[in-house]
């Protein structure tokens, strides 16, 4: 009972996501002893879902694995190709299963009323029904902590990430980017995209639509805003509401063209949208490259500065800060750290 007791406060006592899942992982391989455990999340539109990895641990390992924040959609596995975990996710109940000479258990997890994924746990042996309880439980604990952090982590209106998780997720961004140039400069390539981008997208007028139509159509705009992110950007793109009309986009991609295409189509894909009552609503986005060593205040500072351009300058379009600067618009007064660079 001591065990489980310190494993569910180990497991309550972290704010991050990430180690959440992990700390599930090694709860369970503690507590049961099993072959393996692997909690696994569905991502993606309905009917184009994928599986992501968000933890595995094999008997003998010492730390979990997991597949990486910035995998592509694509490489990830389909819902389809495994038919034991969509069962488990559709049926939300447990399902028992057989994999070679292991057993295999799949407990559903929980977000709010639906299955968002499901926890695998092999075993040489069948699992007892008052251990499948056990695991139920705690299982049951977790749920109810991810609600907490969804509580304390998003917007109430739109479901996106607040601004009180953009720090630390920016930090993170900032450190890969340091990595990412430190291995550029040892020599070191890599196939794949290294740049991260972060903008900020600002509705054009939306104080007009509220004193024309009221705070509750606002409101609902605010919301169909939010599911057009949703839509065109990729699952492990972070997408934030700071609050009113101003939303934030941290990426990654393989530079500034790429960063312009995306930011670009989300600006057409609002342009295009007929808003119920409201009718065309537009955004204007600013955007800037993550810099190794960056600040969240002087990243943002950059591509606030850009959003601002473009509202000047005829408002529904999309403006990169290291662009104006290139072309003499905008000063650079580039701030990394605690360093000024003019």
């Amino acid at each position: 009972m001591t065990t489980a007791i310190d494993h569910l406060a180990a497991l309550t006592g972290y704010r991050d996501r990430d180690l959440l899942d992990v700390t599930l992982a090694h709860a369970l391989m503690d507590l049961l002893h099993p072959c393996g455990v692997r909690v696994h999340k569905l991502v993606g539109e309905a009917g184009q879902q994928r599986w992501l990895l968000r933890a595995r641990l094999d008997e003998g390992q010492v730390a979990a694995v997991s597949d990486p924040p910035w995998v592509a959609f694509e490489d990830l596995p389909d819902r389809a190709s495994e038919p034991l975990l969509s069962e488990c996710v559709d049926n939300q109940a447990v399902v028992v299963g057989q994999r070679g000479d292991r057993h295999l258990l799949l407990f559903p997890l929980f977000a709010e009323a639906d299955a968002i994924g499901a926890v695998e746990i092999s075993t040489p042996e069948p699992v007892a029904e008052a251990t499948q309880r056990m695991v139920n439980s705690i299982l049951r604990i977790y749920r109810n902590f991810n609600g907490l952090l969804d509580y304390s982590e998003r917007d109430t209106l739109t479901g996106l990430l607040n601004r009180k998780t953009f720090d630390e997720a920016f930090l993170k961004t900032a450190h890969a980017q340091a990595a990412s140039a430190g291995a550029a400069a040892a020599g070191r390539r890599s196939d794949t995209p290294t740049s991260h981008w972060l903008g900020v997208v600002d509705i054009d007028h939306f104080k007009q639509v509220n004193d024309r139509y009221g705070h509750l159509i606002g409101d609902e705009v605010l919301l169909l805003v939010a599911r057009i992110l949703r839509s065109t950007f990729r699952f492990q793109d972070r997408l934030y509401r700071f609050g009113g009309e101003e939303f934030v986009v941290l990426l990654r991609c393989g530079g500034e063209d790429d960063a312009t295409a995306a930011f670009e189509r989300l600006r057409q894909n609002m342009a295009s949208y007929a808003f119920p009552q409201v009718g065309q609503v537009t955004a204007s986005v600013g955007f800037t490259e993550v810099l190794a060593g960056d600040a969240p205040s002087a990243a943002f500072e950059r591509a606030d500065q850009a959003v601002y351009y473009a509202k000047q300058h005829g408002r529904n379009q999309v403006c990169g800060h290291g662009d104006l600067v290139r072309r003499g618009l905008l000063k650079d007064a580039t701030k990394v750290g605690d360093i000024e660079l003019f």
